[in-house]
């Protein structure tokens, strides 16, 4: 599977990689709620760069600002004030119509709960999303198949959800992510309602997916999610706290 992972993300991933921009840059990045001293700060002069091909898992408690962080990284959600640059395009300003185009076009979501669509087969959940890009018919299956089989499920691509184990649904979600050609995959928890063997089967395969050059980023409570990526960010009240590579994963 490693094979065809490498062959089929790195030929979506070449353009980014030989780029030298950030995929991600954000700019003193303020998210307010409230006002006057009954304001509180869920992001507090944030400042974040991420190049192409970096793997990242951005970590902290409940309530330091992570989540907050992944809707602003997600174009989920927009800055009380600051810049945030994705791929090059400024969308700090944008409403919400132009970030849904966004969303689509720039980012791979997969998130804990999976999201996919009941009764509705692992094939068609995963074209979905490019048929909202306009994606043709016959192209749309294609990268699908072709997304199936990179994360192993190219023998379950008419399995339902209720067919497929948590671990098996968590693929598709990753597929139906890859198959859109982002030019990055945020994960939010992704491995929160995964057993053991399938959080570490989810993990190698980002690992994959990163050594292709796709740029990933994971938002965990989790120590050892977090340890699987070569940079962790670490957040409390609002504030980065700490950004350092992993010396391990990077050696």
């Amino acid at each position: 599977m490693l094979q065809l992972a490498v062959a089929v993300v790195a030929a979506e991933a070449v353009d980014s990689v030989v780029d030298t921009q950030p995929v991600i840059e954000v700019q003193h990045a303020i998210k307010q709620y409230g006002v006057g001293e009954a304001s509180i700060f869920a992001l507090d002069d944030v400042s974040l760069t991420i190049a192409a091909g970096e793997y990242v898992a951005i970590m902290g408690p409940s309530g330091s600002g992570k989540s907050t962080l992944m809707n602003i990284l997600g174009a989920l959600d927009i800055m009380t004030s600051g810049k945030y640059f994705l791929d090059g395009i400024e969308i700090s300003s944008m409403d919400e119509n132009h970030l849904s185009i966004v969303r689509g076009r720039k980012i791979g979501f997969i998130f804990q709960s999976f999201n996919l669509i009941p009764r509705t087969s692992a094939l068609a959940n995963v074209e979905l999303p490019m048929a909202y890009q306009g994606v043709k018919g016959a192209e749309r299956r294609e990268r699908a198949m072709v997304a199936l089989e990179v994360v192993g499920l190219g023998d379950r691509v008419h399995h339902e959800p209720t067919e497929l184990s948590g671990g098996q649904q968590q693929r598709v979600a990753v597929a139906r992510a890859l198959a859109t050609r982002p030019a990055l995959l945020l994960a939010d928890e992704p491995t929160g309602a995964l057993d053991t063997k399938s959080t570490n089967d989810l993990l190698d395969l980002f690992d994959q997916i990163n050594a292709a050059g796709r740029t990933v980023i994971v938002i965990t409570h989790e120590h050892d999610v977090a340890q699987r990526a070569k940079r962790i960010i670490r957040m409390r009240d609002g504030k980065i706290v700490s950004d350092e590579l992993n010396k391990e994963r990077v050696a």
